[in-house]
């Protein structure tokens, strides 16, 4: 079972796309996607909204996701993210253990 959680961080002024560049470029997102559990950690602009920024952040268990809130590294970003103003819209997702169904992956082009 795999976390998913997505983040929607919404600033004026390109403050959201700044933060998101201001995490790569300081190492904050390589070291996040270091970290024992993680799965992923990737930024994504809205086409239609470009003083947001999507974070769909993926974890292994609960357990990861909890040494990542107790690390030194939260401090950062939370620092990081009122520098920036950003509020925020957050959406918690659990992995299908199923998987995709035959009929879903006719859908999909691999």
């Amino acid at each position: 079972m795999s976390i998913v959680i997505n983040i929607r961080y919404t600033g004026r002024n390109g403050s959201a796309i700044a933060f998101a560049e201001e995490m790569t470029c300081d190492g904050v997102v390589a070291a996040i996607r270091a970290e024992d559990g993680n799965e992923g950690y990737d930024y994504f602009v809205p086409l239609d909204d470009p003083e947001t920024v999507l974070l769909i952040d993926r974890w292994r268990d609960q357990a990861a996701l909890d040494a990542h809130h107790a690390s030194p590294m939260m401090g950062r970003i939370a620092a990081l993210r009122e520098r920036y103003d950003l509020h925020m819209r957050v959406e918690r997702y659990l992995s299908d253990e199923r998987g995709m169904t035959d009929n879903d992956r006719k859908f999909i082009k691999e």
